[in-house]
């Protein structure tokens, strides 16, 4: 049976048709030698799947899914990308694409979720860093790829998705999304209690160093240069663009080395270094990490905590310390392979390890316990002496605690952080 062969296909298989003994040379090694056989067994295997398979499948199916296979099997995050799957990664780089607004990766043979994306319908729905999906539309998960996987999580916005989600210490629960156009807002900024600068980060897209500047130049307007000091959020924020998480250490360093890449080739060893000058000018910062945070926020993370720039609060981060190079492969598309680990300022590792916070706080819910009523102070007692400076001076008003600060105690304790670090910097000046 004659079959019809792609050009991807005959180049491959053009390698293979004369007999690897009798094409080697006497003086080739065995290890060549034995490319070649098993060269020759792919191409065995591929005709006999062309012809056996009880359904008809093409060439390209067939070379697409080989290649995907050699791909995976060295690391999660190394895989082939068609045509499709390299146009949706551009565009989440970008900060706006279609899907549930979730990163995930694979482990066990299911789909374990990284993090979910801010306001997306992952975030809504309630998902968090460490589920596992073990079936999308009742289809088990177990047996697709990665890339397989997220092709069915992903469809025309507005139609929905039922996961079935396993999560640590708990009963497998069933989950249904609603699809959208996802639009990431990667900075969000207000000021905290008065005069802590808040940044949430949610991805390394796109032009995050000049969101990060303009949410600081705001705040100044806001406070009237009066800001104690910065809490930069990165808690389930999967990473991104690597010189977007550079800049970003940048804007806060006034010198040293921010992160090093090294791979298998000494000589391909790169390092990225700060430029002088510090955005707040030496003002406190805290840094809030969790198990979501990966890649890129942990090079930022690092490098503050490293260079004793800022105080990294929370829990132990997700520990992505690989570096992922696109290769572009014209119309088929692209394949993404790790090429190196990232190594904070230190020379610490982050793959595999994350990074541990100076101070961990885990998530827990702040409840404001109520006097009774019964409280009394001096000015309230019967004949108390009056203060001699007077009391013509208005005192202070207390700020109340809003319904969504108290559900985050992480961030409170890291404003708190902010300005006892601000008091004693103060202090400290003073003498």
């Amino acid at each position: 049976m004659q079959t019809k062969i792609s050009l991807l296909s005959a180049a491959v298989l053009s390698m293979m048709l004369a007999s690897p003994i009798q094409a080697a040379p006497k003086n080739q090694d065995k290890e060549e030698v034995d490319t070649y056989e098993l060269l020759n067994l792919f191409g065995e295997v591929m005709e006999r799947a062309k012809i056996s398979y009880v359904e008809e499948v093409s060439d390209k199916k067939l070379i697409e899914s080989a290649i995907n296979g050699m791909l995976v099997s060295l690391d999660p995050h190394s895989s082939y990308l068609d045509e499709q799957s390299f146009k949706y990664m551009s565009e989440q780089t970008s900060g706006k694409f279609g899907g549930l607004g979730i990163e995930v990766t694979m482990e066990n043979s299911v789909v374990k979720v990284v993090s979910p994306i801010d306001d997306t319908p992952a975030a809504k729905a309630g998902l968090k860093p460490g589920d596992y999906i073990t079936a999308i539309d009742g289809e088990q998960v177990m047996g697709l790829t990665l890339n397989e996987a997220v092709d069915k999580m992903r469809g025309k916005v507005g139609t929905k998705v039922k996961l079935t989600v396993r999560r640590p210490n708990e009963e497998p629960f069933e989950v249904t999304l609603k699809r959208e156009e996802i639009k990431i807002q990667s900075v969000k900024s207000e000021v905290k209690s008065g005069d802590v600068v808040y940044i949430r980060i949610s991805s390394f897209s796109e032009n995050i160093d000049k969101m990060i500047e303009k949410a600081i130049k705001d705040a100044r307007k806001k406070t009237d240069g009066k800001i104690a000091g910065v809490v930069l959020d990165v808690r389930n924020n999967p990473g991104g663009l690597l010189d977007q998480a550079v800049s970003v250490s940048d804007l806060f360093l006034d010198k040293g080395e921010i992160v090093s890449t090294r791979s298998r080739n000494e000589e391909d060893t790169m390092k990225y270094t700060a430029e002088k000058g510090d955005i707040i000018k030496g003002l406190p910062i805290v840094v809030l990490i969790n198990e979501g945070s990966a890649s890129a926020s942990e090079i930022v993370a690092g490098a503050l905590q490293d260079h004793h720039r800022a105080i990294v609060m929370g829990e132990k981060s997700f520990g992505k310390g690989s570096v992922q190079t696109v290769i572009p492969l014209g119309k088929y598309g692209a394949m993404r392979l790790t090429t190196a680990r990232y190594y904070t300022p230190s020379g610490r590792s982050i793959q595999a390890k994350g990074i541990e916070p100076d101070i961990e706080v885990k998530q827990a819910k702040l409840e404001v316990v109520e006097s009774g009523g019964f409280g009394m102070s001096e000015a309230e007692l019967k004949g108390a002496l009056k203060n001699e400076n007077g009391d013509d001076k208005k005192s202070e008003k207390k700020e109340q605690l809003s319904e969504e600060d108290l559900k985050d105690y992480q961030l409170l304790r890291a404003i708190d952080m902010v300005k006892a670090l601000r008091l004693y910097t103060k202090n400290d000046s003073a003498k």
